[in-house]
C-alpha cells in the first residue's frame, strides 16, 4: 500500500509541510567566521588607532553617543593616551585606550592615570578580551564614581562571511548602570529639586529624540538627556545644531563651540557675510549673536514656547523643533555648510 497523502483529508494542517517540502532545495547560506584582530591591524598604534580615528562611527553606534575623536597619542605626563575626543551631545571629554590583546593590569593602571590627567566624563577601554577581574574593576568604577563618570569595556570583534572583506563587529561587555545612578541621585536630599527638573528634561528629550531617530537617524545617536539642551551634528567638529531650553524659552540654534574662540568667530563671520542668502533659504530672520566676551557664537531661532511643564503642548514643541532643524540644515547647505 502506498504512503497516504497527508496533505489532504480531515486534518491537513498537521502534515502539510511533511510532504510539500520534500525535495526542495534550501538556500545556501554562508558561515560567519571570526578573523583575528592582528590580521587586520598588525600594530596597535600604527594601524588600529588611526583606523578607529577615521571610523569613529563604529564606536559611536555601539555606545549610543555622537562621539568625536580629535587627538591620537595625546600626551599625559610621560605617557601617551591612545585617543581623546568629546561627546558632541554634551561637549564632555571622552578618552579611549586600545589594547590589541587581552586586558591586563598595566592598561587598567594607565587608564586611571589618563583619566586623572584629562578629567573625562566617558572612559572607553577596548581589548580583544576582558579577564573577569578587569570586568569586575569596570563595574566597581561605575558603581563608585560620581554620576558624571562612565566607564565602558569594549571587545574587538572582526568577522567575515566566506571570502568577503573583514568587518568590525565590536561587543559592549561592560557599561555603567545609568538607571542605578539616576535612582541614587533622585533619592539624594541634596539634589531633590534639581533631579525633578532633570527628570522632566529627560522625558521631553526622549520624545524628541524618538522622533529624530525615526525620521532623521543621521542627525544624532543620542537617546535622552537630563540637561536643558540636546546637540545634533552638523558634520563639522565644533559646530552643532542645538535644541535648548533657555530663560526665554525653547530655542534652536547653530552653536559654534570649538575650544578655539577665533575659529568660532571666523565661522560666525563667514555665515554672517552670507546672511541674505542664508535667511532667504531659512525663510525667516534669526538672531545673530556674536556672544561678546565669550568663546562661543550662535545663530538663534526663538520659539513661542516658554513652559516645559505644559505637557499638552509637547507635540507642538517637537513638531516645531523638527521643522526648524530641517530649515536650518537646508539653509546651511545652500551657503555651503560650516566652513
Amino acid at each position: 500500500m502506498g504512503e497516504p497523502n497527508r496533505c489532504s483529508g480531515a486534518r491537513p494542517s498537521r502534515y502539510v509541510c511533511a510532504v510539500s517540502h520534500q525535495g526542495r532545495g534550501l538556500t545556501a547560506l554562508g558561515r560567519l567566521a571570526v578573523v583575528p584582530a592582528r590580521e587586520v591591524w598588525p600594530h596597535e598604534a600604527f594601524d588600529f588607532t588611526p583606523w578607529l580615528l577615521q571610523n569613529v562611527d563604529v564606536l559611536s553606534d555601539l555606545l549610543g553617543m555622537d562621539l568625536v575623536l580629535e587627538v591620537a597619542e595625546h600626551p599625559v605626563g610621560d605617557f601617551s593616551l591612545d585617543l581623546k575626543g568629546y561627546d558632541e551631545l554634551t561637549g564632555e571629554t571622552v578618552i579611549v585606550e586600545n589594547q590589541l590583546a587581552q586586558s591586563d593590569h598595566n592598561h587598567l593602571g594607565q587608564i586611571i592615570t589618563y583619566a586623572a590627567g584629562t578629567n573625562p566624563t566617558t572612559i572607553v577601554w577596548i581589548t580583544t578580551g576582558f579577564r573577569l577581574e578587569h570586568r569586575a574593576a569596570i563595574d566597581w568604577l561605575n558603581q563608585r564614581t560620581d554620576d558624571n563618570t562612565r566607564v565602558f569595556g569594549v571587545v574587538i570583534r572582526v568577522v567575515r562571511i566566506g571570502t568577503s572583506e573583514p568587518a568590525p563587529n565590536f561587543e559592549l561587555v561592560a557599561q555603567p548602570n545609568d538607571w542605578e545612578k539616576q535612582v541614587k541621585k533622585a533619592t539624594s536630599t541634596a539634589s531633590g529639586p534639581t533631579s525633578a527638573r532633570e527628570a522632566q528634561y529627560r522625558e521631553f528629550w526622549e520624545l524628541v529624540l524618538d522622533r529624530v531617530r525615526a525620521e532623521h537617524p543621521d542627525w544624532t545617536r543620542a537617546r535622552t538627556s537630563g540637561t536643558s539642551w540636546v546637540n545634533t551634528a552638523t558634520g563639522t567638529s565644533g559646530a552643532v545644531i542645538s535644541m535648548a531650553w533657555t530663560r526665554a524659552g525653547l530655542v534652536i540654534q547653530i552653536y559654534f563651540e570649538s575650544a578655539d574662540a577665533d575659529l568660532n568667530s571666523t565661522r560666525f563671520d563667514v555665515l554672517y557675510a552670507q546672511r541674505e542668502i542664508f535667511e532667504a533659504a531659512l525663510g525667516e530672520t534669526p538672531v545673530w549673536d556674536e556672544m561678546d566676551g565669550r568663546k562661543a557664537a550662535r545663530i538663534v531661532i526663538p520659539s513661542e514656547f516658554t513652559d516645559l511643564t505644559d505637557k499638552n503642548t509637547w507635540p507642538q514643541m517637537i513638531e516645531w523643533l523638527i521643522q526648524k532643524q530641517n530649515a536650518l540644515r537646508s539653509a546651511l547647505a545652500v551657503v555651503g555648510g560650516v566652513s
